[in-house]
């Protein structure tokens, strides 16, 4: 998916920004629920928007694993996936445990629900076997505590070889890969892996509010490495999993698969400035049309090193230089919303708000943002996940409030 900028010229496209839809106006109710604006439409489409009824904070549990990595929520089945980079946690809206799944040896990161076939989709990282995977779980399955991701039947796994080809990129021709480091000049545009996934519409000059059709984005981890620029951009891959079962297997974590789809759909670019490992959390907001991307903050000093930003999903893909390739390289790239902070050394927008452990729209406004932290039980050290709802007021320099 790498063009050689003598293949075409680099054209650059601009369209009027969008911005994103307040949830001010709402009367508090006294209930631990909220209910969202009843008056709140669908911008692009007129559609109104189906206020969401849910709790203001839902917990997670405690864990004895790494720290909430993301969430998924089936408002239909009224219920919560989450991950703990080890074990995939199902609850209810409530908090009370439904099922768990445990076994993974690998990096189990961010969630999404493809509302198409009810399953969940979630990021999985093998670096010592070079071997990247989408983890799809049948939810429906997920009925008991303890359930096994190699032999109970819950979980199967595509191979994504884009990954894999720029994370073992032999960058300073040495003739030998770094491995799982970002002090190196290895790892094509500072691949480090990937992280966020989301479900949401193609980009596309003509794309409508809800006429592009269904793709998951998946985006890169990135070595914050300070002494290279290719690090500087956020990397999404598009892919259409319509086809996906012809690749799915099972995972035999002993002896990792190569089944997976050798092209993607589009590999995009987003020009963001420096991160600490990439896009922690990708989500696509239908509300708004535009697509989230929470980080962990950056460490170039010549970087406001924001957060949050925000894909414009109403501006299309423009062919520019891909930054700093030793062979001149085109790529598509994608437009950050002109909204929130800017910084004008970098042209770069964005917000300071930490959903690097989850970030889930819910419709009309309203997101949940996950948060954890480590705590002691019966001597045995755990790690805790909450979502608590917040509205979007799109505020400088924090754009969600907590509901409540």
């Amino acid at each position: 998916m790498r063009h050689s900028i003598a293949r075409s010229g680099a054209a650059l496209l601009a369209a009027a920004a969008l911005v994103l839809p307040t949830a001010s106006a709402v009367a508090e109710p006294a209930a631990d629920r909220t209910t969202g604006p009843a008056a709140s439409t669908d911008a692009r489409a007129g559609a109104p928007v189906k206020p969401p009824v849910l709790p203001r904070h839902i917990d997670g549990g405690a864990w004895p694993t790494s720290h909430v990595q993301g969430a998924a929520i089936d408002e239909h089945e009224g219920v919560v996936y989450w991950s703990f980079t080890q074990v995939l946690v199902k609850t209810d809206l409530e908090g009370n445990v439904l099922g768990t799944v445990t076994g993974l040896t690998g990096h189990l990161g961010d969630l999404d629900l493809n509302t198409h076939d009810g399953r969940v989709y979630g990021s999985l990282e093998y670096k010592a076997e070079e071997a990247f995977y989408i983890a799809i779980f049948d939810g429906a399955k997920i009925d008991r505590i303890g359930m096994d991701a190699e032999t109970d039947g819950i979980m199967t796994t595509v191979y994504l070889p884009e990954v894999v080809e720029d994370f073992t990129a032999d960058m300073d021709r040495d003739g030998v890969f770094d491995g799982d480091t970002g002090n190196t000049a290895d790892h094509r545009y500072g691949s480090s892996g990937i992280d966020g996934v989301a479900f949401g519409p193609a980009a596309g000059k003509d794309r409508g509010r809800a006429k592009g059709k269904q793709v998951l984005r998946v985006a890169y981890g990135v070595y914050a490495h300070k002494d290279r620029i290719d690090n500087d951009n956020q990397v999404l891959l598009e892919y259409d999993v319509a086809s996906w079962r012809r690749y799915e297997k099972p995972l035999v974590q002993d002896a990792p698969h190569r089944s997976g789809p050798r092209e993607v759909r589009n590999k995009y670019f987003v020009f963001t400035g420096n991160t600490t490992y990439g896009v922690q959390n990708l989500e696509y907001d239908e509300a708004s049309g535009h697509w989230f991307l929470a980080v962990y903050k950056g460490t170039k000093p010549g970087y406001p090193n924001y957060s949050l930003f925000v894909v414009d999903g109403d501006r299309p893909p423009y062919e520019a230089v891909v930054r700093g390739q030793a062979e001149p390289e085109l790529g598509d790239h994608l437009s950050l919303l002109p909204a929130g902070q800017y910084d004008p050394a970098s042209s770069t927008f964005g917000w300071t708000f930490d959903a690097s452990y989850g970030l889930v729209s819910v419709g009309g406004g309203y997101f949940y943002g996950a948060s954890g932290g480590p705590v002691v039980e019966d001597g045995i050290k755990k790690q805790t996940g909450a979502l608590d709802l917040y509205r979007w007021t799109g505020a400088t320099p924090t754009p969600f409030e907590k509901v409540g």
